[in-house]
């Protein structure tokens, strides 16, 4: 995996192969991020970093300016190798926490500007998650919360579904508060 963007563009990151993780694609970051640039200044807004496995997210917003991005994940070898590459990248913006997702959720009261979350494929707890930040109001107003998901799921009847992109075997729903809220 490559940083695509940023004060470390094209920066090769290689993450042990006994984590156990599938890390978004290149070409699926890229276009993920070429939609975010079109809404945000990256240097103003607070992400947090679902299921971060190998942190690939994390450091695409931290090379692009993002000073606040919290990485969440309950594998301790994937939370120690993203301390580690923070430390060798100097990416001090990043602070990861070894946690269940849900039970984070559940806990945490900071509002984002944008959740991504990539969690295991055909994971059966996805619309909790999508429900949970709603419900506690953990996205900001013109905030998107962005689930990376198999082409077999489909999320477009749930909640706050806005729009969904495919890039190769990778999809991305999308999820906004109404704009009546806004």
């Amino acid at each position: 995996m490559r940083i695509i963007s940023g004060s470390h563009k094209s920066k090769r990151i290689t993450a042990p192969k006994n984590l156990p993780v599938r890390p978004t694609t290149d070409m699926a970051k890229e276009g993920l991020f070429n939609i975010l640039n079109n809404h945000y200044y990256f240097d103003e807004i607070k992400v947090l970093d679902l299921f971060t496995g190998t942190g690939n997210i994390s450091y695409e917003f931290a090379s692009r300016g993002s000073e606040h991005i919290v990485s969440i994940d309950k594998n301790f070898r994937c939370i120690r190798f993203i301390e580690n590459t923070i430390q060798e990248l100097g990416f001090e913006a990043i602070k990861p926490h070894q946690s269940d997702v849900t039970v984070f959720l559940e806990k945490h009261t900071q509002c984002y500007d944008v959740i991504f979350a990539d969690p295991p494929y055909h994971s059966e707890d996805i619309d909790q998650l999508i429900e949970l930040v709603f419900e506690k109001n953990l996205l900001a107003e013109r905030g998107m919360l962005i689930i990376e998901h198999p082409k077999e799921e489909d999320y477009s009847a749930q909640v706050n579904f806005t729009t969904k992109r495919k890039y190769g075997n990778v999809n991305f729903s999308f999820f906004e508060w109404p704009t009546s809220n806004q």
